[in-house]
């Protein structure tokens, strides 16, 4: 395994800010359970967990006494400095990192948008360079394909091989959508390499012929962006790309699921086709407000609200969202955060379809899932943790360096004060716009401190964020958690669980070691490593089998009772795939 190029440093300027750092009194929170311990960071990373540690001198204290101690978030969708609809959009990787920060999100996976008359390596190229010197937490990259043909197959392996990218996005609409044929052959090649297809799954051909039909009769406010793409029109679109996936026997890991009847046509597909590895996203959008904005009077109120698939005027639709989530139905939250002004949006100002995509959400994100969900006693803080942060990991290979709690992972940590007050408004946002389409919400929780390999970039509310202090996260293929078996999974779960053997009370031991089915035939990279951490991700080879675990159980309560109460006692349980193992068929 060789280093590339483009693997950057962390500037000398800024190692001397990764100064020791005890965390304690507080209550540890990963997405298998809940408990009590200290942790002691050192050179970015996790070096110690327990009671009791010792620690050397000038290491700094954080009590985190009432709190939670939680992985930083990772949002999986975002879009940062895009090109897309005549526009760039608004936050730059510098803004829109500096924004995920505020929020508590530690880790951004930002998608390569090919030019027209680039390849998918140039795309790449310019990508990192533009990022790299910008953001402010570590970003990883998906990649776009606009196009197929065999050009772009073999830069898929290249990019697969050498620089570090293990997703690649589809779009079933817009212009640069691939035909049925070549979202099959793109599936059939992401399978070979050990990749994940994401797909953007909209029934282009009736979304085209449906504006027309709508500007015809002049509808032309933004209201019509969402009658021209109603939930039958994403429900039938990703039905048709769980079939496709099935022909191909490939995972398939479907983005911003923002309607019930979209939930539901992947659940159900889930359900009939158990061998198959189906991944369903929602967004902070989705969750947290919804379509009735589309008709709202003020024609920049409503085209503020417009990205695709588009929010549903069913005030109903976030808390059945909510609940897909809870249920291990949908695994994981995005924010797709695509931001526009005002003056960006106004282009489409006679033709709804020509108002630029997009919303903001990374750094609401968080806010919104632990409010609609934890609060409203939907999910405990486990499982807000696994769909915010543990899930988007695994599914990447970048756990256990992220996504986790343990000796050995990056310190990406956030002190949370379930008894905090905030409301959600354009004023206090770090976004580059002065729209939120969160504007008022009341959220009880937010991040006290949020921790940056090691770094407080959140210091008692006060942000800190150094631009260029991140780092690029090369995702290696084949996660065990997509393609690996039992026994490859088993490993992965065995080296973070040895950290708590000596320090904290293990409540059970739950690993199913079952045989998945014979490896792939061996696959060399020449990957560049991982700076700055001692943690390796295994490469899995095969997929594995069907279990189950029940993710509801929890006696947390939000509420400022003494931590060190005695009926509470520590526990760790041992982690199933990403969202559990649910009878729906996830794995």
């Amino acid at each position: 395994m060789t280093t590339t190029s483009h693997v950057k440093k962390v500037p000398i300027h800024l190692q001397s800010a990764q100064n020791r750092l005890l965390i304690k009194n507080g209550r540890i929170v990963n997405e298998d359970g809940i408990a009590e311990g200290d942790i002691y960071i050192e050179e970015g990373v996790i070096k110690q967990l327990g009671r009791n540690l010792i620690i050397p001198g000038g290491t700094r204290v954080i009590d985190a006494r009432g709190k939670l101690i939680m992985p930083g978030g990772i949002d999986p969708h975002t879009h940062f400095e895009m090109e897309f609809m005549g526009s760039v959009t608004a936050d730059d990787f510098y803004q829109g990192t500096k924004a995920a920060i505020a929020g508590g999100t530690t880790t951004i996976i930002d998608f390569v948008m090919p030019r027209s008359d680039e390849t998918l390596l140039e795309a790449y190229m310019r990508y990192r360079e533009k990022a790299d010197p910008k953001v402010c937490c570590d970003y990883a990259l998906h990649v776009c394909v606009t196009s197929w043909g065999e050009r772009q197959k073999n830069e898929i392996k290249e990019l697969t091989a050498k620089h570090g990218i293990n997703s690649y996005k589809l779009f079933m609409a817009y212009n640069f959508a691939l035909r049925d044929s070549e979202i099959y052959q793109l599936m059939d090649t992401c399978k070979s390499i050990g990749a994940l297809t994401m797909v953007h799954a909209e029934n282009g051909d009736v979304i085209t012929e449906n504006t027309k039909k709508l500007l015809a009769k002049g509808v032309t406010g933004p209201h019509g962006h969402e009658l021209s793409r109603n939930e039958e029109v994403e429900a039938e679109a990703v039905n048709r790309a769980c079939v496709i996936a099935k022909q191909v026997e490939s995972p398939l890991y479907v983005v911003h699921v923002m309607s019930q009847s979209a939930a539901q046509a992947l659940n159900q597909f889930k359900i009939n086709n158990s061998e198959l590895k189906i991944i369903g996203e929602t967004l902070a959008a989705a969750l947290g407000t919804d379509g009735s904005h589309y008709y709202h009077a003020d024609w920049y109120h409503a085209a503020r609200h417009i990205l695709s698939p588009p929010l549903r005027p069913n005030k109903e639709t976030p808390n059945i969202l909510m609940h897909y989530l809870a249920e291990d139905k949908l695994h994981l939250t995005g924010s797709d955060n695509c931001t526009f002004t005002a003056e960006q949006k106004a282009a489409g100002k006679n033709d709804f379809s020509k108002i630029p995509n997009g919303v903001n959400g990374v750094e609401d994100r968080l806010y919104v899932v632990w409010e609609k969900g934890v609060v409203n006693g939907i999910m405990d803080p486990s499982r807000f943790v696994a769909i915010t942060s543990t899930n988007a990991a695994k599914l990447f290979n970048l756990y256990p360096q992220k996504g986790c709690i343990a000796v050995g992972s990056d310190a990406d940590i956030i002190v949370w004060d379930p008894n905090q007050t905030k409301t959600i408004s354009a004023k206090t946002h770090h976004h580059a716009i002065d729209f939120n389409i969160f504007e008022g919400l009341v959220c009880h929780g937010a991040p006290e401190y949020v921790i940056v390999n090691g770094r407080v970039c959140v210091d008692e509310g006060e942000l800190k964020a150094v631009q260029g202090y991140g780092r690029f996260l090369p995702t290696l293929p084949f996660a065990p958690y997509v393609y690996g078996t039992d026994d490859d999974i088993a490993a992965v779960e065995k080296k973070r669980l040895h950290s708590y053997e000596n320090e904290l009370t293990l409540d059970h031991l739950n690993i199913n070691n079952g045989n998945g089915p014979n490896a792939q035939e061996e696959v060399i990279y020449n990957m560049p490593t991982l700076p700055n951490s001692s943690v390796s991700t295994p490469i899995g080879k095969a997929p594995r089998q069907e279990g189950q675990r029940n993710l509801q159980s929890s006696s947390f309560s939000i509420s400022s009772e003494d931590p060190d109460a005695d009926d509470r006692r520590s526990c760790i349980r041992v982690k199933n795939p990403p969202g559990g193992k649910s009878s729906g068929g996830f794995w």
